[in-house]
């Protein structure tokens, strides 16, 4: 996990803030590959792009369609913790058991899984007649 960690405290210093001010990375292993992203925003709130989404969307249009791990960081009092539109795209495209490494610039860190994070999510099996 540390390598993910540290890719995604490279993504952080390329976000986009200019509003918030609130920098945030994010590294997604798919196989032998790391996805980064970071947070995008808009002057248009509604329109910001959050970094875990960014690192998943980025290795969804590369091909990869189940995901393995994933890393966030964020200049946080403890480790960040991704928000809710986060957790559901994170519960589309990783196993309920994927490792998650929430961190914080001073190496605060918490270890869990998609499905710690949003229990009972709604998944495409949930599509199904």
């Amino acid at each position: 996990m540390n390598e993910l960690i540290e890719a995604a405290k490279q993504a952080r210093e390329k976000a986009y803030v200019p509003y918030s001010h609130f920098k945030v990375g994010a590294a997604v292993r798919a196989g032998d590959v790391i996805f980064t992203g970071c947070n995008i925003e808009n002057a248009s709130y509604g329109l910001a792009m959050c970094a875990e989404r960014t690192a998943i969307f980025k290795a969804v249009s590369a091909g990869h369609l189940r995901l393995d791990a994933i890393a966030i960081i964020g200049d946080t009092t403890g480790p960040i913790s991704p928000c809710g539109a986060c957790r559901q795209v994170m519960a589309e495209f990783f196993a309920p058991e994927a490792p998650v490494t929430l961190t914080n610039l001073t190496g605060a860190q918490t270890d869990t899984t998609v499905a710690a994070l949003l229990p009972g999510a709604f998944t495409k099996g949930d599509m199904q007649k």
